[in-house]
């Protein structure tokens, strides 16, 4: 039996440049940067502060008010990317068969602003007056549960862990359900709130995140000479993927043709990526391979493109291992530049970001790109956002503990 071809027929972005697809896609395309001091506590003893935080969130229209008290603040972006995503999907989820439609999200770290806060009352009035909504607002599957019960999807319904990597498995295991005939339709991406006291002390001990105070707006500087670590981000991206025919029957609007996954592990390091980005290039090569494709096919990778010293260039030395001469001749672009670093919904935000790109045929630039590293030395769009023919492109996401995950999207 052949296999089922799967296509994003929704999209949904709660993202620091923009809360809508439109907002977000608008951003990326003008170089807007989402950079700022954070707000959300008192940095005065952390030797980060700033970060792309989230501006203006409404949950008006969405989620109740009481609803949402109890909800972590991941779970409340998720909720409502996922509004945005069921309606431009022009799904009409009363004629949908719910065994046949499922949900897959994750999220790299899960509730820890509600961890804090709840630890905080635990510490100071003792167990009693944990909320009971503690558990509900940590855990990480209690996102696809809630997006199920909104829809009445009762297929697949799970989530996926790891790290950066997390949104971008989440998407690859929604395709591979559709593919091998599983579901017609699944809700996935990933969702991350963890800009709180505890995320940025942990990062900064770990010496993993950007301390550019004096110079914020230019901290997320992938493929730059002077990057000095990654800049955390928050927000979430959901996709509905859909079977081809199902979403042809209906005449459903297709943003673009899911047409591969490679996922790999290095097995090297928990945080370094194995030398040369060996593991990138493998899931790569597996992206293109499973997708039909050649190497020369492929005219845009959004790259992971952290910011960090050791992954800019270990991504640029795998795309020129698995592209040779042609990797002079596609665009890269980090767009981590302009929205910070989502960690788990890193790599939804991005893919619907490569999917757009795919849809209207402009590349987004790489911002605060100014002193390119002699070892990066690839076009990374460089501040500009170009207009040119994407016919197929690539997502790329690697997560803390050798986790490689490639999407590769083309025109429907």
């Amino acid at each position: 039996m052949s296999n089922k071809r799967v296509v994003i027929t929704g999209a949904g972005v709660i993202s620091p440049i923009g809360n809508s697809v439109k907002d977000f896609w608008d951003g990326l395309i003008n170089g807007k940067n989402g950079a700022g001091l954070i707000s959300k506590f008192d940095t005065e003893k952390f030797t980060t502060k700033f970060a792309f935080e989230v501006k203006d969130f409404s949950i008006d229209g969405v989620l109740d008010p009481k609803e949402a008290r109890r909800m972590d603040i991941g779970a409340q972006y998720a909720l409502v990317a996922a509004d945005e995503a069921a309606k431009n999907s022009g799904l009409d989820f009363s004629k949908l068969d719910p065994e046949r439609a499922g949900c897959i999200t994750g999220s790299g770290i899960g509730g820890i602003s509600s961890f804090e806060t709840e630890h905080e009352k635990y510490i100071k009035a003792g167990p009693r007056r944990v909320s009971p909504f503690f558990i509900l607002q940590m855990i990480i599957d209690i996102i696809p549960g809630m997006i199920s019960m909104k829809y009445n999807l009762k297929g697949p319904n799970y989530s996926c862990v790891s790290a950066c990597a997390t949104a971008s498995h989440s998407i690859g295991d929604a395709f591979y359900t559709i593919q091998r005939g599983d579901a017609d339709v699944m809700f996935t991406g990933g969702s991350e709130g963890s800009i709180s006291p505890m995320g940025i002390a942990g990062f900064n001990s770990m010496k993993a995140i950007s301390t550019r105070n004096d110079d914020y707006m230019t901290g997320s500087r992938p493929f730059d000479e002077g990057r000095d670590g990654f800049v955390m981000g928050e927000g979430a991206g959901i996709l509905v993927l859909e079977e081809y025919e199902h979403a042809k029957k209906r005449d459903a609007n297709i943003i673009a043709e899911i047409a591969g996954v490679g996922f790999t592990g290095d097995a090297y390091h928990v945080t370094a990526p194995s030398p040369g980005g060996e593991g990138a290039v493998r899931a790569m090569k597996k992206a293109i391979i499973d997708s039909g494709l050649n190497p020369e096919d492929i005219d845009y990778i959004n790259a992971h493109g952290t910011s960090t010293p050791h992954n800019d260039k270990n991504e640029t030395a795998a795309i020129k291992t698995t592209f040779g001469d042609h990797a002079y001749k596609l665009n890269v672009s980090s767009t981590k530049s302009m929205t910070g670093h989502l960690l788990g919904a890193a790599g939804a935000v991005e893919a619907i970001a490569t999917s757009l790109a795919v849809k209207n045929n402009i590349i987004p630039p790489t911002i605060n790109l100014q002193n390119p590293d002699p070892e990066c030395d690839l076009n990374y769009t460089a501040n500009k956002a170009q207009e040119k023919e994407v016919k197929a492109a690539i997502s790329n996401t690697f997560g803390f503990g050798g986790h490689n995950a490639c999407i590769l999207v083309k025109k429907a």
